[in-house]
């Protein structure tokens, strides 16, 4: 069976063992922009960290998670959007303001919402995490 997308997969399975308790997650979904997610997910302190497991079939990735995170997920149809307009997005999939966090894919690479605000950049929505 094919994945439809494997970044919204990754991400229902961390929300899956984060509210199971557990605290690692081995997946055989791995790619270039799933890596970059994590990267910033780990940077703002939402997974604990990640490594490549490197396998004969496929690399694995394992997630350390630290049971900080209360939702996340992909955001479908991926929204173009200009920098002025990140609040009405703050309002429609992050719970209150200056909580949590959406990804954003720019001209300059993925980044966080902020950043993308500051640089007065605008990009496609990827993902949000609270």
């Amino acid at each position: 069976m094919s994945l439809n997308d494997p970044l919204a997969n990754v991400l229902s399975q961390i929300v899956a063992y984060e509210k199971a308790g557990k605290k690692e997650l081995v997946t055989k979904n791995n790619s270039k922009i799933i890596r970059q997610v994590l990267s910033i997910m780990q940077a703002r302190l939402y997974i604990g960290g990640f490594e490549v497991i490197e396998d004969s079939k496929g690399d694995l990735l394992k997630i350390n998670l630290l049971g900080k995170i209360n939702k996340t997920g992909v955001i479908k149809p991926r929204f173009s959007l200009k920098y002025d307009n990140f609040e009405k997005f703050e309002k429609r999939y992050l719970p209150a303001k200056d909580f949590g966090i959406l990804l954003v894919s720019t001209s300059q690479g993925l980044m966080v919402h902020d950043e993308a605000k500051k640089k007065e950049i605008g990009g496609r929505l990827i993902s949000y995490c609270y």
